[in-house]
């Protein structure tokens, strides 16, 4: 008899625990449930709210870029600005860095400039991402020797524009480089051209085609290589710089055009030879500063005063 009640106890409690846990299961379902859809509804009502957070989030160049535009928009950069980024270009540790001295003059020319800022640039330094800053809704174009490091920077630096050039020249060869400008003055080699269809030594005209259609404002030349005699020099960054400067269709008629390391015989005859004595309006340090102006297409003559300039040259190179 003890078992039989024990035994019937045990029936009688059975489903009642058996209601219970089912019970339990229900209220867990629908209380996960709830925090579910609560979940899914916040997810959706975000993602439409804030959509531009999500892509700059997954795209830091584009949040970079969208945080300058909305800093500065289309207003040019404050003068606390420009004079900020050139101290601390001109501190760096870096031995073939400019100086301020160097960098002022070059940060006046493109402050100064009409906006939007043509900015042509041979050479990728340690100066170049300053650049782009400095011509802030400007158009700034950089030309390097390097067919592999361009495209790594550029990869690096997708804001940049950056285009190669195979150069022929040798340092060298610079005297009879010049002596062939001199020959074909009235041909190939005018001071006034579209250098896109010039078969002058000293002109490039393997760029892109949009390079020789732009106006030109400002040219810095900091390339190529010019460390010994098999090295390219700058001879023909400078000649095509003093022709772009002299061939501009329309815009300012001025441009401003800076050569580094002016000390070196290279870039100093070349400098004379192209871009003229007359037209040097200041040097700092190795870096001098000159302004051409545009001129007839029917004009033979890189220099107004072609016997100082030969006379110069001479004594630059001896």
């Amino acid at each position: 008899m003890k078992n039989n009640n024990s035994n019937t106890k045990l029936i009688l409690l059975h489903p009642y625990i058996q209601k219970q846990g089912t019970s339990n299961r229900l209220w867990l379902l629908a209380f996960v449930s709830f925090f579910t859809i609560a979940f899914l509804l916040t997810l959706i009502y975000t993602r439409e709210s804030i959509p531009l957070k999500t892509i700059t989030t997954t795209t830091p160049m584009a949040a970079k870029s969208s945080s300058v535009s909305s800093t500065f928009g289309n207003a040019p950069l404050a003068t606390t600005v420009i004079n900020t980024l050139i101290h601390y270009a001109s501190r760096s540790n870096d031995s073939f860095r400019m100086t301020h001295a160097e960098l002022k003059p070059i940060s006046d020319a493109l402050r100064k400039c009409s906006s939007p800022c043509n900015f042509l640039v041979f050479g990728l330094t340690q100066e170049t991402l300053l650049w782009k800053a400095l011509n802030h809704n400007g158009r700034t174009v950089f030309i390097d020797e390097n067919r592999y490091y361009a495209a790594y920077f550029e990869e690096l630096h997708p804001e940049i524009d950056v285009f190669d050039v195979q150069y022929t020249t040798r340092m060298r060869e610079t005297k009879e480089l010049i002596a062939s400008v001199k020959e074909q003055v009235r041909n190939e080699c005018r001071p006034v051209q579209n250098l896109l269809f010039s078969e002058c030594k000293l002109g490039l005209n393997d760029l892109p085609n949009h390079v020789y259609e732009v106006d030109w404002d400002v040219i810095l030349i900091d390339g190529p290589r010019g460390d010994g005699p098999e090295g390219p020099g700058r001879m023909s960054p400078i000649f095509t710089a003093g022709v772009l400067a002299r061939s501009k269709k329309s815009g300012n008629p001025k441009t401003h055009i800076f050569v580094h390391d002016y000390y070196r015989k290279v870039e100093r005859m070349c400098g004379d030879e192209f871009l003229c004595r007359e037209n040097l309006v200041e040097h700092y340090d190795t870096l001098a500063h000159f302004v051409l102006e545009k001129m007839d297409e029917n004009s033979f003559d890189f220099c107004r005063n072609n016997i100082n300039t030969s006379s110069s040259s001479r004594a630059s190179s001896t």
